[in-house]
């Protein structure tokens, strides 16, 4: 993908942080929380194109689909980042929420920049994973022209699933077209073409909405606690047992004994005081909910 990448906004210089090498830590820390705040606003100002990529993302999974995100770099990290939030806060089976970043699990920790330039491993990434018509691959490049991105997105629409495209720049001629395009343009960085700082602030924004509202509206959560939890560790289990004390209206100890029953699911716990019931009935009228707490407790 040939494209004069000099008029991007990402790699425009900033004014205000033209003197940055003389500036004292204090100038240079002002500046910056100066300039996040466009990130804030830019993703407010795309808004309705993230509603509709919710839209999209939970009609996928409610029919067992899968959230792919695919980045190189910062944004691949984002990406990875955010997927493997999403057992530990919503309970949500691993594979349900993928990141891939280009260059594999290595590329985490330590950067591979060639590997941003190959379409090809993008398109392998996708056939590797078996990508279907069922789910829906977002696409992360904050600068916009990444190859490995483009190269899994391609695949992703050839075999029928729903794509976003996550960028921080402005459309370009040869931009290809995906079903839902979420651009905040956050303007120039303050050090000069490093999309991880208000690029990458501005991302994380973005895909805090997505797959938050996304599992909210899949039922993962009660008024605003996370009811789908996985207790998986001693903080988590506290929060659990405050969590179904709170909406019980019982002490500590009896949420505590009501987790233990419930094998560490705080939703049936709640299901098991309110309705009375064992585990397994627990379960069942779940079921019936579709997962939603509210839905139970209400019958």
């Amino acid at each position: 993908m040939s494209v004069d990448r000099s008029t991007f906004l990402t790699e425009r210089s900033l004014a205000a942080s033209a003197g940055l090498d003389q500036m004292s830590a204090a100038q240079v820390i002002a500046l910056m929380n100066q300039q996040d705040a466009c990130a804030v606003r830019a993703v407010e100002a795309v808004q309705s194109d993230v509603v509709r990529a919710v839209e999209l993302i939970v009609d996928k999974l409610r029919i067992a689909g899968r959230l792919i995100y695919v980045g190189a770099g910062s944004s691949g990290r984002l990406g990875v980042l955010d997927a493997s939030e999403c057992p530990p806060t919503f309970r949500s089976d691993p594979s349900q929420v993928l990141g891939i970043i280009a260059g594999g699990n290595d590329a985490m920790f330590r950067a591979k920049e060639g590997a941003e330039d190959d379409a090809d491993a993008g398109a392998e990434a996708m056939r590797s994973h078996e990508v279907s018509a069922s789910d829906v691959v977002c696409g992360i490049a904050a600068g916009g022209t990444t190859p490995f991105v483009h190269g899994a997105l391609a695949h992703a629409k050839s075999v029928g699933a729903a794509t976003i495209f996550l960028t921080c720049v402005q459309r370009y001629d040869a931009e290809p077209f995906y079903d839902i395009t979420i651009r905040p343009l956050v303007g120039p960085e303050v050090l000069t073409g490093s999309t991880r700082l208000k690029a990458g602030t501005a991302t994380k924004l973005v895909l805090n909405q997505l797959t938050t509202t996304t599992f909210v509206r899949l039922g993962k959560c009660y008024e605003n606690l996370m009811v789908d939890l996985r207790c998986s560790n001693a903080k988590l289990v506290a929060r659990g047992t405050q969590t179904i004390a709170r909406v019980c209206h019982i002490n500590a100890a009896q949420a505590a004994d009501l987790l233990q029953r419930a094998g560490g699911h705080v939703k049936s716990a709640i299901v098991m005081h309110v309705r009375q019931c064992d585990l397994p009935a627990a379960g069942e009228l779940l079921r019936i909910a579709d997962g939603h707490l509210r839905r139970v407790i209400s019958a």
